[in-house]
């Protein structure tokens, strides 16, 4: 990649010393040193890893998974998969732990790191916890927090503790739950005892408070919890276009306001869709559905001009650590949008294409060097796991900021 001082936050430089298994320099040898895994997390909502992990579908439709699975991990070094509350556990003490342990399992083993999505929401809740007291429903709460982050410590060490609480104590679409507990709580309440819960179970996790207001509601929040001494590890904000991307000001207007705080800021739920823009009069966008929603390929065109700008802004503000555009493909996308890199036949959209040539080609480092008559060489790259290959020989190393020399043994 260009060596650009934009870039310089992602980037390191690293003396490494090479010996052989004598402890003997491998002097004059020529090496190739290759960015593997990207630091900075590029992910998507992949719940397709679901089926294609726990192999519980037809034949065809497995074939069909795997091969878009296949393609995400050609790109992707990051997943979120789903903890909704009535989905994981519909039926009181039934919870859906083996199969979404399996589906961690098996993303983990290829070097992806998995976010667990949400522990606490209003929406998509448990339907049984209308049948308990506030005090009840608390503890069922705390309850569901420690079993998840317990029995997923190891696979799952990031979550979005809380989700949306902007909105949850005054929502009122319909009953349920965890507004219930909110308005008790409050705003700021709620959410210090969600992250001491989980932080009490997975001390070294990664917490997100994750919101779709980018007002300055979520600020006021925000300045809220760090006042009441919460310790938020990331900022989570979701961007959702349906109705149009948000555009380069808008973006540096949002990254400048959620900067203040110091904290690293994670875009978590990214849409940008190659289909027609949803009506700008809708205010929730779950109240469009509609039934059919096709991709074009001149709105594909538009996606993948938006896609590379939005992802070019936020690699190079140096707080954000991860991008998740929020449905890989259009089949199962959310509310039926184009949303997706690859469409429903998984044919990959230029927005695929585009995106894959920034992380592996733009944004990664592939040089070939040759040690001194000490076996040390010297390079700068991108932040993340590299392989450094000499001959026939392969071995592992991490490129961080530490700037202390480090020796491999091949």
């Amino acid at each position: 990649m260009a060596q650009t001082n934009e870039f310089a936050h992602r980037m390191a430089r690293k003396t490494i010393k090479l010996v052989d298994e004598s402890g003997y320099p491998v002097a004059g040898k020529e090496i190739a040193l290759n960015l593997v895994n990207h630091k900075f997390l590029f992910g998507c909502g992949i719940f397709d890893a679901i089926e294609v992990a726990n192999r519980n579908v037809p034949a065809d439709r497995l074939a069909f998974q795997e091969n878009k699975l296949e393609m995400f991990l050609d790109v992707f070094n990051s997943a979120t998969l789903p903890f909704y509350w009535g989905t994981f556990e519909p039926e009181k003490g039934k919870p859906r732990t083996n199969e979404l342990k399996t589906a961690a399992q098996w993303l983990k083993e290829r070097n992806v790191t998995v976010k667990g999505h949400p522990l606490c929401w209003h929406t998509v809740t448990a339907p049984w916890l209308m049948d308990m007291s506030n005090e009840e429903i608390l503890k069922a709460q705390f309850a569901r927090i420690e079993r998840e982050v317990s029995d997923f410590k190891g696979l799952i060490d990031m979550w979005d503790v809380i989700n949306e609480v902007v909105i949850m104590p005054i929502f009122d679409k319909y009953d349920n739950g965890i507004t219930r507990i909110s308005k008790d709580l409050g705003r700021v309440g709620i959410i210090k005892e969600m992250f001491a819960k989980t932080r009490e179970f997975n001390p070294g996790a990664t917490l997100l408070l994750n919101d779709f207001n980018t007002s300055i509601n979520y600020e006021i929040l925000i300045d809220g919890c760090l006042q009441a001494g919460i310790s938020i590890d990331a900022i989570g904000i979701q961007s959702h276009q349906h109705q149009g991307y948000w555009g380069r000001e808008k973006l540096e207007e949002v990254l400048d306001r959620f900067s203040h705080f110091g904290l690293p800021i994670h875009f978590t739920e990214n849409t940008l869709t190659s289909g027609h823009l949803m009506p700008p009069d809708i205010e929730d966008l779950n109240d469009y559905q509609i039934p059919e929603w096709p991709s074009t390929p001149e709105f594909e065109e538009r996606q993948a001009k938006e896609v590379e700008e939005m992802y070019s802004i936020l690699f190079k503000h140096p707080l954000v650590e991860a991008i998740t555009t929020w449905s890989f493909s259009d089949d199962g996308a959310w509310l039926g949008a184009p949303a997706g890199f690859v469409r429903k036949d998984n044919s990959p959209k230029l927005s695929y294409e585009v995106l894959k040539k920034l992380i592996k080609s733009d944004w990664s480092t592939n040089v070939k060097c040759k040690t001194d008559s000490y076996g040390i060489v010297s390079f700068e790259g991108i932040l993340g796991e590299y392989d450094l290959v000499c001959g026939d020989k392969k071995v592992n190393f991490t490129l961080d900021k530490d700037a202390e020399t480090i020796q491999l043994t091949i």
